[in-house]
């Protein structure tokens, strides 16, 4: 079969990855089940990879076409079509090589609608691939993220240490209740099970695990212990190693915001990203985003 489009007719994309593995942590980030569907829109900006799970948590992956080593575009619109993400990350795992600098095609569409993959820089072997698609059976959940005021009621954290509170709160079933205080500044984690825990993350205390802090009011609002810990729990070791913050934004009618940032930086060799001192430009990372809506309103706080 083909490797190319449909004869005559131009690929709504075609785009050349450098970091393969980057994009298969990103999106490891986003799979907290076994079996899980995602939408993948295109655009001239990026790709958008969209899961979710009865509208209740949603996550985005954002992978921005300066992430690309090659971009073209030529659609009209955004095509969105339906994959089976653990296919998807998957089959990107087997062009992902420990150590060795290797670039990937990707295409859409094939002949038959399908995702084309293909490795291009090896002239004693090529990895070629198809994915198939579908047509996406739902439009994805409107989240709707607002303000909760006119000051952010958000907080960062390193990654590793929002995963290992989250992990420590496990009681089955349960709700996690998170409250934002500006008196004295602290961010509490709040669990219910057998008996209470409670963690709690001082702002000047901790100052090197909360590593920034905006709240002019005390608010409260609770959490389904699964939708929650689905937010880091597949966060990969790598990523954690990296150190690098999360931020957590309370929105209007307590709707919670989970921001993780993922390296996709070509890290084998120099690369036109990277300046000389090392510091990678904010176009080498790939943003990742959970939308997590309250189990219960809670009277603490007014978001009006």
């Amino acid at each position: 079969m083909s490797s190319s489009a449909v004869e005559g007719e131009t690929p709504d994309l075609v785009c050349e990855l450098d970091n393969v593995q980057g994009i298969v942590d990103a999106l490891t980030s986003v799979r907290w089940k076994r079996h899980q569907d995602a939408v993948v829109e295109l655009s001239e900006h990026g790709i958008v990879i969209i899961v979710e799970e009865i509208s209740c948590l949603q996550a985005k992956v954002y992978l921005q076409r300066e992430l690309f080593v090659r971009y073209e575009y030529g659609a009209r619109g955004r095509p969105r079509f339906g994959v089976s993400l653990g296919l998807f990350v998957d089959c990107l795992k087997t062009f992902s090589v420990p150590g060795h600098s290797n670039i990937l095609e990707i295409q859409y569409p094939g002949p038959d609608m399908q995702l084309l993959l293909k490795s291009i820089d090896s002239v004693d072997a090529c990895l070629y691939a198809e994915v198939r698609t579908r047509i996406p059976e739902t439009v994805s959940w409107d989240y709707n993220f607002e303000p909760a005021g006119s000051i952010p009621l958000s907080f960062t954290v390193k990654s590793a240490a929002l995963k290992e509170a989250i992990d420590d709160l496990e009681w089955p079933g349960s709700s996690i209740q998170i409250i934002l205080q500006p008196d004295p500044p602290s961010v509490t984690f709040r669990g219910e099970g057998h008996g209470d825990l409670q963690i709690d993350f001082n702002y000047y205390a901790n100052s090197e695990l909360l590593i920034a802090f905006s709240c002019d009011r005390q608010i409260s609002h609770s959490y389904k212990y699964k939708f929650l810990r689905a937010t880091t729990s597949n966060i990969p070791s790598s990523v954690i190693k990296d150190n690098r913050g999360s931020k957590l934004t309370i929105g209007r009618g307590g709707m919670l915001k989970v921001q993780h940032l993922v390296s996709v930086a070509k890290l084998s060799a120099p690369h036109n990203h990277v300046d000389s001192a090392g510091y990678q430009q904010p176009s080498r990372i790939a943003y990742i985003e959970f939308f997590v809506k309250p189990e219960v309103e809670d009277d603490t706080g007014s978001d009006s």
